[in-house]
């Protein structure tokens, strides 16, 4: 069984609510409502064509291991993952569909069906961060230090030889440890984010320091994003979620995403329950994930592509009221290897595009879009969802003649 819900690009947060609360069955959509019978017989025409490829995507996945095709029921089934979500962005709108079910036995997967982001939770934190430098609150390419108010960074001979920077931090090539946080499981005690930085009971990871020559290499750190999140606190006086709420998520129109974690119950009631790779539950439920800006973000695949329009828009220069086009391309530039200051970064125009993984303890998830405008988010709550979000992202780029045929 199947939910699906279409959203333009371009509608208000207001109107986008309304979207988001009307659901149709499987071969349902919704539009906002034309204001022409001949916009109304388009909007028809490209919600039959949609449905026509979403049956084409679901039905033609190809595991590396099969040289046929198979069913996403099927790869659902081999891989124990219980729900999927799918938001495919194609000639300016976003089209959503859940699969599955949030819970075994329980509720479908809907399109505000709540999955976690994992690490997709980075480039969001990067926008912020980008946006507080743009306006002057925050220097690329100082030492942290100096934000930094409420802790600092442990001096030592690396950081002699270069400095920690903002710029550094995003693109991972600050030389801090800490590559992943395993968050922490029901009735844990959670850390304060000085405990985290610190690696002081009850953190579950080592202390976040500096390893390696700031600059030097690229070398994965969401202990670097830690830090960054420290700074935005420290720099703006503001709790994160409440910043990230202000700066990028409600600009954005994202009104089913938040940093808040646990979730507060009534969210957590169109949660997605994770599942662990043989398809038993994750004991107790969501991990707490209290690395905000590394792994915190409750979101949809709705949400993130309305996220990564948004993030799109300022490099073209079609909308800058949430990055100027001279900081979305900084954003975008690779620095070491293909990753910029927050997404991964592959090709070259005119097929470029951005990319982002997330995995967290049962939720894995995907994210691309390419500099014309198609793309894709995969939202999974299964520990071998993975797998499956790649099989799904190959099956939309060759429905969707992405450039290669893959992500």
């Amino acid at each position: 069984m199947s939910r699906s819900v279409v959203c333009p690009r371009n509608a208000k947060s207001t109107v986008l609510r309304i979207i988001h609360r009307a659901l149709l069955a499987m071969i349902g959509s919704l539009v906002v409502l034309p204001t022409s019978r001949a916009q109304d017989n388009a909007a028809l025409a490209s919600d039959s064509d949609f449905e026509q490829r979403i049956l084409r995507v679901v039905n033609g996945l190809r595991p590396a291991t099969s040289g046929r095709p198979m069913t996403l029921v099927d790869r659902m089934n081999e891989l124990h993952v219980p729900g999927v979500s799918i938001a495919i962005i194609h000639a300016g709108a976003i089209r959503a569909r859940g699969f599955g079910h949030a819970s075994i036995g329980g509720p479908p997967v809907l399109p505000e069906t709540l999955f976690q982001a994992a690490s997709i939770s980075k480039p969001v934190t990067a926008v912020a961060a980008l946006a507080l430098a743009q306006a002057g609150k925050l220097n690329l390419d100082g030492d942290v230090n100096l934000s930094l108010k409420n802790w600092k960074l442990p001096a030592n001979s690396f950081s002699a030889q270069s400095m920690v920077t903002l710029r550094r931090l995003l693109n991972h090539s600050a030389g801090v440890t800490v590559r992943r946080f395993p968050g922490y499981a029901a009735d844990t005690p959670i850390p304060s984010l000085r405990n985290i930085l610190n690696g002081e009971p009850p953190a579950n990871t080592a202390p976040i320091v500096v390893h390696h020559e700031p600059g030097a290499q690229f070398e994965y750190s969401s202990g670097g994003y830690t830090i960054v999140q420290q700074m935005l606190i420290d720099v703006s006086g503001k709790p994160f979620q409440n910043l990230l709420e202000e700066v990028v998520l409600k600009p954005l129109g994202m009104t089913h995403s938040s940093f808040l974690q646990p979730l507060p119950k009534n969210d957590a009631q169109i949660a997605a329950t994770p599942y662990q790779a043989t398809g038993a539950p994750v004991p107790g439920g969501p991990h707490t994930y209290p690395e905000l800006a590394a792994a915190g973000l409750w979101t949809t695949p709705t949400d993130l592509a309305h996220f990564a329009l948004g993030v799109l828009d300022a490099w073209t220069g079609r909308d800058t009221s949430l990055l100027s086009q001279a900081t979305a391309l900084q954003m975008l530039t690779p620095g070491f290897g293909d990753y910029g200051l927050g997404f991964v970064v592959r090709g070259r125009s005119p097929h470029q595009r951005f990319l982002h993984e997330g995995d967290n303890a049962g939720f894995l998830s995907s994210m691309i879009l390419f500099e014309n405008g198609d793309g894709a988010v995969v939202m999974t709550n299964g520990a071998n969802g993975g797998q499956l979000a790649s099989e799904i992202m190959h099956s939309i780029a060759l429905e969707y003649d992405w450039p290669d045929g893959r992500p």
